[in-house]
């Protein structure tokens, strides 16, 4: 049971990121709808209701899923309001930008030379007749002032060039946020592409020389990334023809009663030395036990906290520290305790984080996912706060650590600056 300090950082903490998010979208409907646009007019109306309605809708994509929600409300809820995060986002780094370029263009536009303004028309005392140069009576029309016309704003010069400015920049900013979001969904929606990685290994074996590894992580199906992108993935998979298929956790965001038709290709994975399935923290949300059973159905091989003896090698997987408010957190003594050490260990860990104990227990290389390379440039500097490898191969002590960007994505269907990866990582002997 949580104490009453506890709740109290938790709401204080909760209070402030409603602050930030509604403070965010105050300075985006200034910027791209108060700043641009007359009162009363059509975008001006448009705008603030938007402005209302799509954080409503990011919140209900977000908490949708955690409240028991039926399925069909998260897929209608989750593509408006997962993209308006990316969006927003995206908007606000270019409004950011464009903050620094506004005033330099305000002070351009004010240098330009003036546009001169006709003769005055001459008054009634100074007119004369186009012939003779005689005067002539001139009689002056009275001007009718009506409500509207007295109350209308005379727009001055500088006040144009802040509407022209604004405009601009809102423009510009809109447009490239659209453009990277865009760009970034395309990217997810197409599939993963496939990297290749060759990992030499001290002790392996001349007859495990080029053993090929299929790693693919964070695949993330759910109200978005259905049926056909579990087919891209087996696809892109069975195509390179691996000895051995890893999939790294956090395959799911939802129920099997609610995916198990959108996980079905998986029962197509196809390798000689089999496909093997460790939990993401994802799964923990989602119904392990269930998830682990399902997967087993569909040819999938689950290690929970164990090993199997491959040619050449040891295979190891470890549940992921996720399950461990469940009791049922990653045992590297129970997966690798009484091995034998002059073997080769690989090992199959959701989290990086976990590499510490990878070292400790003499694993070789471990493969994990869960960062998602930060998905959401500038969130792979995020990532890199708490995660030792955010992407790549890397060295810790005697182990290399190799973290793939995962298939799919969380929250926003959209990876900037992260494409989505499957890898082959290929094993090489020093003896060969």
């Amino acid at each position: 049971m949580r104490g009453p300090s506890v709740i109290v950082v938790t709401v204080l903490v909760g209070l402030a990121a409603v602050a930030l998010v509604a403070a965010a979208h105050g300075y985006v409907w200034r910027r791209l709808v108060r700043d641009v646009s007359a009162p009363g007019s059509v975008w001006r109306r448009a705008g603030t209701v938007l402005a209302v309605l799509l954080p409503l809708l990011s919140v209900g994509a977000l908490v949708s899923g955690r409240s028991g929600a039926p399925f069909l409300v998260e897929r209608v809820l989750a593509w408006p309001g997962f993209l308006w995060l990316a969006l927003l986002l995206y908007v606000l780094l270019a409004l950011l930008v464009g903050e620094a370029v506004r005033p330099l263009l305000r002070r351009f536009l004010a240098r330009k030379p003036a546009v001169t303004t006709p003769a005055a028309t001459p008054g009634p005392e100074s007119a004369v007749s186009a012939a003779g140069g005689q005067p002539v009576a001139v009689t002056e029309q009275p001007v009718a002032v009506t409500e509207e016309t007295a109350a209308a704003p005379v727009e001055t010069p500088a006040a144009s060039r802040r509407l022209f400015v604004s405009r601009v920049v809102g423009g510009a900013a809109a447009t490239a946020a659209l453009a990277t979001v865009g760009y970034g969904t395309y990217g997810v929606m197409r599939g993963p592409r496939v990297k290749r990685v060759t990992v030499p290994l001290a002790k392996l074996p001349r007859s495990a020389h080029g053993f090929r590894i299929a790693v693919v992580s964070d695949i993330h199906l759910g109200p978005i990334l259905g049926r056909a992108h579990t087919q891209r993935v087996v696809d892109t998979i069975n195509s390179t023809r691996p000895d051995l298929i890893a999939v790294v956790g956090d395959l799911v965001d939802g129920s099997v009663h609610d995916l198990a038709s959108a996980a079905e290709p998986l029962a197509q994975l196809d390798a000689p030395h089999g496909s093997f399935f460790v939990t993401g923290n994802h799964e923990y949300y989602s119904g392990a036990h269930a998830w682990i059973d399902h997967v087993r159905e569909l040819g999938l091989r689950p290690l929970e906290n164990e090993r199997v003896e491959i040619p050449g090698f040891d295979l190891a997987g470890v549940n992921d520290i996720g399950g461990e408010a469940q009791g049922e957190g990653p045992d590297f003594a129970k997966a690798l305790g009484d091995r034998d050490r002059a073997r080769t260990s690989v090992l199959l860990a959701h989290q990086p984080v976990v590499i510490d104990d990878a070292v400790r227990h003499g694993v070789d290389l471990q493969l994990s996912g869960h960062t998602h390379g930060g998905q959401l440039w500038p969130g792979n500097y995020l990532a890199e706060l708490a995660n030792p490898t955010v992407a790549g191969l890397e060295q810790y002590g005697d182990t290399q650590l190799y973290v793939s960007r995962g298939a799919g994505a969380w929250g926003p269907p959209v990876r900037v600056g992260a494409p989505s990866d499957i890898t082959i990582v290929q094993l090489a002997s020093r003896q060969a």
